[in-house]
């Protein structure tokens, strides 16, 4: 704990002192820096960067949307920052052009230190960054232009404890374009097969009753009001900032005109069966148009946002050393299917950073991370065994690597207690406390009496 605080107090002066005294450095002009950019920068200002406690932030801030774990949205976590340490989380997820995403972050305590939040918009070729949460984390909430593979990466000031609630979801990025706002009307879907499966729908069927008002469901302009032999009466109009266009076909009657400003709710017409849906009752075919072509429509107005599973995974088990129970599977996500990273050894030392659904965040004694079932961990408060040293010296070591620093040394004849193991070592504890991670050779004798 002296150490601990030492280095804060250190961190804090040489961080006041940098921020009073450093000139500001070179300034984009062209594009204002995230707040995760500034923080780091201050760092650079103040040397830190030259420190091992700076060069492990900056460095976890890149590692970590190397090794992002893949999650499904809708997706929440309860997690936990610990000050002791320099941690950064990252995560990959599938998002589809048309959604509207929303990121969540609520701190405890409120006040507490920053979490910087950055999301990109990542290929095999390059992350092109999309958004980030401000310096009051305030929601994150963008649309998804783009199909394709997102990353988000949370990363907390130095020497702070935080906890933290993450949930993301996913909605429309449109309004709904009748008034009753319901998945029911919609009859017939992008894809479905037309005259004979000789070509394919290119948009959704939104049934209703006769001359229902057919609204814009973003602010825009109508682009063209025109009549033509599949969509009969027919209203284009272009959402503001976009780079698509909105096709409402079959209808009644059109009351929007070419060139009219339209905001949400205003009527562009009433609902029919015009064009080639004379015999069919009646119905709005709806559909969006880019520059390549038709587009899946239903990301974009799709009135059903799901909600993240429930969290039944203690947290009170978050940042506190765990063992398995028993042999167990570490997964690459937490929902779906997904890779098994390891098989785990009954008594294998773990740690768990976050917890969703029924399974925790863990991380294991060299760094690698991944997602295990909740009830298969329990924490190391009683140990194992007791074993007794029979070696002359026995090097204690700070990590389960023999080029870790030596904590300590124990002598022969000395007992200890087997809190749980990470391949060849094993993690001990003396006089009731973790101390830390022996090679265990053959000679030594354990002591199968638990305490």
């Amino acid at each position: 704990m002296k150490t601990y605080r030492s280095l804060w107090w250190l961190f804090s002066i040489a961080f006041a002192t940098g921020l009073l005294s450093c000139k500001t450095g070179s300034v984009n002009l062209f594009k204002a820096a995230t707040p995760h950019e500034q923080y780091q920068k201050k760092l650079v200002n103040v040397g830190l960067d030259k420190t091992a406690m700076g060069a492990a932030w900056l460095n976890a801030a890149a590692t970590s949307t190397q090794k992002a774990l893949n999650i499904n949205i809708p997706y929440k976590e309860n997690g936990y920052f610990a000050a002791d340490k320099i941690p950064a989380t990252a995560y990959k997820f599938r998002a589809t052009k048309g959604q509207k995403l929303n990121i969540k972050l609520n701190k405890t305590p409120s006040g507490a230190a920053l979490i910087y939040i950055d999301v990109w918009y990542n290929t095999d070729q390059s992350q092109k960054l999309i958004a980030s949460a401000d310096t009051l984390n305030n929601p994150i909430v963008f649309d998804i232009d783009e199909t394709g593979t997102y990353l988000i990466r949370l990363q907390p000031e130095l020497l702070q404890n935080v906890s933290y609630e993450l949930e993301i979801t996913a909605g429309p990025s449109l309004a709904f374009p009748i008034k009753s706002k319901n998945t029911n009307s919609i009859k017939s879907y992008w894809g479905d097969g037309r005259d004979n499966d000789a070509r394919k729908h290119e948009g959704v069927d939104i049934f209703g009753n006769f001359r229902t008002p057919v609204l814009a469901i973003s602010e825009g302009t109508v682009t063209r009001v025109n009549e033509n032999n599949l969509g009969g009466k027919v209203v284009w109009m272009r959402p503001k900032g976009k780079d698509y266009t909105l096709y409402y076909a079959h209808l009644d009657e059109q009351i929007a005109v070419e060139g009219q400003e339209v905001k949400i709710g205003d009527t562009l017409g009433l609902m029919g069966n015009t064009g080639n849906a004379r015999t069919t009752p009646t119905h709005l075919h709806f559909g969006i148009y880019t520059f390549n072509g038709a587009v899946n429509p239903l990301p974009f107005i799709d009135p059903v946002t799901k909600t993240p599973a429930a969290i039944t995974a203690s947290s009170s088990k978050l940042n506190k050393t765990l063992r398995t129970l028993s042999a167990v599977k570490m997964f690459s996500s937490p929902q779906g299917k997904a890779t098994v990273l390891a098989t785990l050894n009954k008594g294998t030392i773990v740690q768990a950073n976050a917890a969703t659904g029924n399974y925790y965040k863990a991380e294991l004694p060299d760094g690698s991370k991944g997602f295990i079932q909740s009830n298969s961990l329990v924490e190391i408060a009683e140990p194992l065994k007791k074993l007794k040293i029979n070696l002359l010296q026995q090097k204690v070591y700070d990590k389960p690597d023999s080029l870790a620093a030596v904590k300590t040394t124990l002598k022969e004849g000395q007992t200890v207690k087997l809190l749980g193991t990470f391949g060849n070592y094993q993690l001990i504890a003396n006089a009731g406390k973790e101390i830390g991670w022996i090679i265990i050779p053959r000679s030594m004798s354990p002591q199968n009496k638990k305490q």
